[in-house]
């Protein structure tokens, strides 16, 4: 197994600079409506940083000189800021998650919002890109969609990147990512080794083509990429899964009793892969030191899946049309 991960990073794993814009463009026009792409970016109160996002990605890949990306997209997931606005004023399209599909309550959560978006972008290569960035670079996007453009093999493809920790104006080199390397990356390589490779496998940075998207099941929440990339194993091969170095990394991080949320759910999301088994207990208590002690607070872990959107008539119906 060790010997086919390390072939893996030979042949699947590059740099954003490997591809450049000129060979990306050629590749797009050469696949005609197989190369169009839309970008998603599922927003819940981002009003600092989702515009800066995508006026990056208007002006440099969506100009007459430069016009890889086809479509931007805002899902703004119930923000109580100015996020649908700010998004709305940089030039992205700005659809509210609850007017998708709107026979079927929507439920919190970031897969959720992924899940949904299919139905309201047109590309046949999505690109997902979080909205909480910060110093954001348009590498980002080329990066992981340039891979899916010049080769029609691939079907998958992850950005990585360095991860500095930004907390509190200090800064530590490279640590970043604490559920990746305490949860996801153990689960991976104890059961399924073959995705061993994948530096940054929980980023939300990635880009698919269409029609492997439209065969998942997508986590409600915070599992969904490690959802995605073990489904896509399955039903593709790791030959066509990919990764690209983009650079660094900056967002907002998240505290240590969201960390535990979203760690509980991704262990989740491998429970059910492995054994599809029913939990009896599907929460987690964490504790607040008050003046009176450590006080429980009991949470719910996501347990809801989405199906595959080939399963969803609406869908079908327009993507037939």
């Amino acid at each position: 197994m060790l010997d086919e991960v390390e072939r893996w990073l030979a042949e699947r794993s590059w740099t954003a600079a490997d591809r450049p814009l000129d060979a990306l463009l050629a590749a797009k026009r050469a696949a005609g409506a197989q190369g169009t792409v839309s970008v998603v970016l599922p927003a819940l109160d981002e009003e600092e940083t989702v515009g800066e996002i995508v006026t990056a990605i208007r002006r440099d890949l969506m100009t007459a000189e430069v016009p890889l990306v086809d479509e931007l997209i805002v899902v703004d997931s119930g923000s109580l800021d100015r996020t649908a606005g700010v998004a709305a004023d940089a030039g992205a399209r700005v659809v509210r998650r609850d007017e998708i599909l709107p026979r079927l309550p929507a439920v919190p959560g970031k897969g959720e919002v992924l899940w949904r978006s299919l139905l309201v972008t047109s590309g046949e290569i999505i690109c997902f890109i979080d909205a909480d960035l910060r110093e954001f670079d348009s590498r980002f996007v080329s990066g992981i969609v340039g891979p899916l453009l010049t080769d029609p093999g691939l079907q998958l493809v992850k950005a990585m990147y360095d991860r500095p920790l930004e907390t509190d104006g200090a800064v530590v080199p490279h640590g970043g990512g604490r559920v990746t390397e305490l949860v996801a990356r153990p689960l991976l390589n104890l059961h399924w080794p073959r995705l061993a490779g994948f530096v940054q496998p929980l980023g939300g940075e990635y880009a698919a083509r269409r029609t492997l998207l439209e065969r998942l099941s997508f986590p409600v929440g915070y599992g969904v990429e490690l959802a995605m990339l073990i489904d896509s194993l399955g039903l593709v091969g790791l030959d066509a899964l990919a990764q690209v170095d983009v650079g660094v990394r900056h967002h907002r991080h998240q505290d240590g009793q969201a960390l535990g949320r979203m760690a509980a759910a991704i262990y989740r999301t491998a429970q059910q892969r492995l054994s599809r088994a029913h939990l009896v207990r599907p929460r987690l208590t964490q504790f607040h030191l008050t003046d009176r002690g450590f006080a429980p607070h009991t949470h719910p872990v996501d347990t809801d899946e989405r199906p595959p959107m080939l399963d969803i008539h609406e869908y079908v119906a327009r993507h037939a049309a």
